[in-house]
């Protein structure tokens, strides 16, 4: 008689349905993608809206800017067509010469 030749099972072996499961029998993940993208959705809104808001600070903040610039030129054109001299009277270069020629330094 031969002898059979038996193989050793061991958990490599093991047959299992894992990994085999569809996602149609899985409706909760596809219910947990639903959910995740809606929170996506709800975050990307909010993030435009405070952009959209900084957007609206900024152009505000650029007309402030034009309109106090159009100001001063307008005073500046004012003051030049009275005759007035570019320099306020007084503001000769008075200033005193320099006592040290070395950089800034610091004792401890």
């Amino acid at each position: 008689m031969a002898i059979l030749k038996r193989n050793i099972r061991n958990l490599q072996d093991i047959r299992t349905h894992s990994g085999r499961v569809d996602e149609a029998h899985q409706p909760y993940k596809a219910y947990m993608k639903i959910a995740a993208l809606e929170m996506e959705k709800v975050r990307r809104g909010k993030e435009r809206e405070s952009a959209m808001h900084r957007v609206k600070t900024i152009d505000a903040r650029s007309m402030e800017i034009e309109t106090e610039k159009a100001a001063m030129l307008q005073a500046l054109e004012e003051r030049n067509s009275n005759g007035c001299s570019d320099e306020a009277p007084g503001t000769e270069n008075n200033l005193a010469p320099r006592r040290s020629k070395g950089g800034f330094k610091i004792r401890y």
